[in-house]
Order: C-alpha cells, then structure tokens, then sequence
C-alpha cells in the first residue's frame, strides 16, 4: 500500500484506468501465461529474472537507526499522535509505519509510473476477459511468529478489509468482488464487469493479515495489542502519543527477493511524535530525532544556521520531485448553502494575495498551484484541442462556457498584499451573488451574516492565514482561524463538520479509480472521504469514468485534461502552492543513492537509505 505522501498530504497511491483492464505483459495477458509482475499498459520495465531495482544500492550494509517525525500518512493516521496500532480501520489514531510490518501480494518499482513486481506472491495469471486474478504464493513467506503466511491469509485480509476496513480502502475496493483461496498456495481474486483498472493494483498493495490472529481478535477495534505480520520490520518499544519504534526482522523471509534487495536496511526505525512544529524543529536540532523533510520556507531559510549546520555534522539537501506535485489549497465545503453559489466561492479565491504570500512568508521558494495534477502533463492548458472538446460537449449547457475555453488561473496579484483591482472584482462577484453590504457586514441574500471560519490543527500556519483573513475582512466577511488538535481536526473533517480547511492531496503519474474518493458524488455523501469540497458534479462523475476507462497514456492525458477543466471552473478550493523538490535535512550517518527514482513518492527515506559506520564515527568524534 501507498502511504500519503508529505504533510498536509493526501494520495492514492497507484492510480489507474480502464474497463478494459491491467495487462500482465504485452503477448501474456490474452492467453493466461503466468507472470512475474503487471502493469497498467501492459508494459514491464525488468524481465523475470531480475536480481534487483536500479534505483537501489544492492549493496547497502544493513544496521544503525533512523528516526524521524510523521511526514506521510495514510487512512486514520495523524501527523502528531497516535493510540493504536491499527492503521486500516476508521477508529483511532493508526501509528505510523505499520505498512512496513505487513507484507502484500506484489511491489511497487518507483522507476515506472505503475509497475508492480511479485513480493508474497512470485507470480500472477489474468484470465482473458481480466476479471479474475490468480496469484501464486511463494512458498518461503512466514509471519513473525514462523508460520506459514498462505493464500488462505491473503484471501482473509481482502475480504477483511473490503467488508470491514476503513472507509477509504472500501471506496477503492468497490470494483473488488471477492477473494478465495483453492489450496494454500493460490488466491483467486475476483473483480466486477466494467470494474477500473487500478483495482488489481492496489489490491496487490493491500496488507496481509494473519486469519488465524484474527480468529479469536476483533479487527475494527482500535488496540494497542501488536498485530502478526509478516514484513522486513515489527513492532518494538512505543509510548502512546510519543514514539514507536519499528525492529527490523533479522531473519525475514524476504529480505532478497528482487523487489526487497537493498532496501530495508535499519536495524530500528522510529517515529517521534510532537504537537507543536516548532518544538519538533528544535527536536531536530538537539539531535533528538535524525532526519527532517523541511515544508517550511521561513525555516529553511533562516533557521538551518544552528552549530551542527555549520560544522557540518547535519548535512542539507534539496532532492529533486518528479512526481505530480498534486493540490494544495483551502477546500471549500460546498454542503453549506452559503458556499453553494460558484461566485462566491470565486470571491474567495480573488481575495487571497499568493504573491505577496510567497514572498514576504515563505522567501519566494514556491510557485503557484492551478490544478489537482500540478506538475505534470495531465494540466490543462490553453483552448481545449478536439480531442477534449470530443468529451466536454455531452456536458455543454451543464458545466460553465469557460471550459470550452481557457482554463480559470487564479489571478497574479501587484504583490502588495491588498491588491484593489482583485478585491473590487471580489466585491462584483458577491454582489452578483445577492450577498451585500449590512450594517456594515457582508450578508447572504437570506440575510444571514457571511462567515468563515478556517479549521487547523497547526499553529505555525497562522501567518499564512492572517492575511488572507484581513483581505476578507476587507470585503466585509468576518473571517476567523479555528486552532484544534489533530485528534479533534481529523474528526470535523472526516464529519465535514468545517467551512473551509487546508489540505494537499496528490495522485500518480497513472490517476484512475483512485480519484473517486477525491471528487465523485457518492464520495460527497461518504464519511471520512477526502472529497472535502463536496463536489457532487455529474460532468466530473463521468469525465473520472473516462479517466478510468482510458485504453492507453494518450487517452489518459486527454481525459485528465478535460477533467481538470470542469474540475477549475467549479471553484471548489482556493489554490496555494507547491514546489518541485524536496528540502532535506539529516545528522550525517546516513547514505542513499545519487539519484531517486522518478516516480518515488517522497525521498525514498527510511526504505531505500542506509546507516554509514564511518560517518557516525566521524560524528561521534566531533562530539567529542
């Protein structure tokens, strides 16, 4: 399974398409032939008898310690804290790192937009009409207590999870039919006619989970019990809400399979867990945790001065991001009448100054996000050629005349921070939308007073949100910032219990099925979804079925673009920023190799780096 990547992050991992269906390998997938691995298009970048990826160090010595605080989360986890170690049910606080202690049917190769090779599984049959996958174990794969993790396990926890796990993993699971298990070393998995093609993918993604553990335990309660696995590391020492260590399985069972070798390499992996941004950057600094993904510009540029900087015993970075950098923004929740009128919700973006933004907050180290596919080809970009045009005129009259047009570009500011020709453009559009001017307070046409409040679980935010509430002030709306902790954040969120909040989420180079708990209709209606805006929008509805039922990239492009147009003229969030590396920070000890991987959702950190004896020496030495 894909975690979510970076702070403020939400993504699917693997995303897909087509009806038509994942193909195994060019000339393998019509006739059945087993294979070593599947992709989207059909295409395989290693042959079967591959030793390892070429983005790993298959050398990388294994030993040492890493630790870091949350960067990533996926499902019920948080940045800040945690009460249990059941990350894949909606109840509780899921620590994070769980991923790694469960093995999954195949692996993900982060030098292609989608491949995946054989892990708990060697090997994968697709029959001809790509409904039903046979997955063939490898005998050698054992939980942590020895026994033998078998098909019947890997069924369970497909079923386990489509019936019972959290809502997210249920969306994405709908196409899912059923898994069974025909002898101990054969899963057969089943999938509905018409289904989206990422669906096998993040199937074989899925965590495996001990049947027999799960026989005498409940699996959608939240606990703190350690649960059996069956990946390179289990559960080591942890206090609720502080830290929890991760120790790597000296003798696990697939430390050298191809898609394993190289990787994994810490003997401890640890999460420290802070309420307060600030306090963790000094927790850095004193050496109190090891390695730092930096997302504030103020303090990557002025607060990486400290001694260990200086004397080089913390090294910097900035890592380059190939990935669709996805959208950030301030989610617009569209279930309340007062955001129900597109043009208020444009007044909202006109009043907010991203340029003077990123320069006097954030020391001009980002650019300004106009699409849920930032950073990639799938943006859209001038007039829609005939090929969009061919998908947008079933919805002409429905969706607004811009979108047979240009794209909507949030509007580049004079950089002053008030800029007066957007704020007299946002003064027309409420206007326009019956909300004026009362006893000095903007009203909507019921005569109710227009309010907002911002929901946000961190404090270091606020600068980022002061100014933009002044401008809205300015248009007489009455604007105020809501500071919660991050237990209480997640459920308003999850309730849509919110006006408007911040939030970044981001899909693959290959979005599919995995863009419907993002911004379709029934996931509007669906607790816990991440459709925070409530776009409940037939034009979208149908426009993700053709992303989902592209038939190769092309296609796929084509249709994200056409998306990504209606997507745009919804005004359904008011668009931050983003950037395109990644600022990184670590106490000296550590190696990795000098290139990442494309597609790698992060900096492939702890997974593909290394403890280095000699610079931990060194680092020893200069503390003495």
């Amino acid at each position: 399974m894909a975690l979510f990547t970076r702070r403020h992050a939400l993504g699917l991992g693997i995303g897909a398409l087509s009806a038509a269906g994942l193909r195994a390998a060019p000339a393998a997938a019509d006739n059945g032939t087993e294979m070593h691995g599947m992709s989207v298009f059909g295409d395989l970048k290693y042959p079967a008898d591959f030793q390892q990826f070429d983005y790993i160090n298959p050398k990388a010595p294994k030993g040492g310690a890493f630790s870091v605080i949350p960067w990533v989360r996926g499902y019920n986890q948080s940045y800040y804290t945690f009460n249990s170690l059941n990350a894949y049910v909606l109840k509780g606080e899921g620590a994070q790192g769980m991923d790694m202690t469960f093995a999954t049917l195949m692996s993900r190769a982060n030098d292609e937009p989608d491949a995946m090779y054989g892990y708990a599984a060697k090997s994968v049959q697709i029959s001809p009409d790509k409904l039903t996958y046979r997955f063939t174990m490898r005998p050698e794969a054992r939980f942590h207590d020895g026994t033998k993790l078998t098909a019947q396990d890997a069924a369970f926890s497909l079923n386990t999870l489509k019936e019972k796990g959290h809502p997210l993993i249920q969306v994405q699971l709908r196409d899912f039919v059923k898994a069974e298990a025909p002898d101990d070393a054969t899963v057969v998995v089943t999938f509905a006619a018409g289904r989206a093609r990422d669906v096998p993918l993040y199937v074989a993604g899925l965590p495996i989970f001990s049947k027999a553990y799960y026989a005498t335990r409940s699996f959608e309660e939240s606990t703190l019990d350690t649960p059996l696995g069956s990946g390179p590391y289990k559960v080591g020492r942890f206090e609720v809400n502080r830290y929890v260590e991760f120790d790597r399985v000296k003798d696990w069972w697939g430390a050298d399979l191809p898609v394993n070798r190289g990787s994994y390499n810490f003997d401890t992996v640890r999460y420290e867990f802070y309420r307060d941004r600030d306090v963790a950057f000094e927790g850095f600094t004193s050496k109190s945790y090891l390695f730092r993904e930096e997302f504030t510009a103020r303090v990557w540029a002025t607060r990486y001065d400290f001694p260990a900087v200086k004397d080089g015993r913390v090294k910097r970075e900035t890592l380059p991001d190939d990935t669709p950098s996805g959208a950030q923004g301030w989610f617009i929740n569209t279930r309340r009448d007062k955001f129900k009128d597109p043009r208020v919700r444009e007044a909202l973006i006109y009043a907010f100054d991203f340029e003077w933004t990123n320069k006097t907050i954030m020391y001009d180290a980002y650019a300004r996000t106009v699409s849920p596919f930032q950073n990639s080809d799938m943006v859209a970009e001038g007039p829609p050629p005939p090929e969009e045009l061919a998908l947008l005129e079933p919805f002409r009259g429905q969706v607004p005349d811009e979108v047979f047009g240009l794209p909507f570009v949030p509007p580049m500011s004079d950089g002053s921070g008030q800029d007066r020709a957007l704020l007299r453009k946002a003064v027309q559009l409420l206007n326009e939308a019956g909300c004026v001017i009362k006893d000095g307070k903007r009203v909507l046409p019921n005569g109710e007073p227009l309010t907002i409040e911002f929901l946000n679980d961190e404090p270091s935010l606020q600068p980022h949100h002061g100014p933009y509430i002044k401008n809205l002030g300015t248009l007489g709306i009455e604007a105020t910032f809501r500071l919660v902790d991050a237990v209480q954040r997640r459920a308003r969120v999850e309730d849509f219990d919110f006006d408007m909040t911040m939030e970044r989420f981001n899909f693959s180079a290959t979005p599919g099925d995995s863009m419907r708990p993002f911004f379709s209709s029934q996931a509007a209606k669906t607790k816990g979804s991440y459709n925070l805006a409530g776009i409940s929008n037939p034009a979208i509805d149908a426009l993700i079925e053709k992303i989902i039922g592209a038939n190769n990239r092309q296609e796929l492009t084509i249709a994200c673009r056409a998306f990504d147009r209606v997507f745009r003229a919804g005004r359904y969030w008011v668009p931050q920023w983003y950037r395109n590396t990644h600022p990184v920070a670590y106490w000296d000890q550590f190696g990795h190799t000098e290139k990442l991987a494309k597609y790698t959702q992060g900096v492939g950190a702890p997974e593909n780096w290394w403890y280095d004896a000699a610079k931990a020496a060194k680092l020893e030495q200069a503390k003495k």
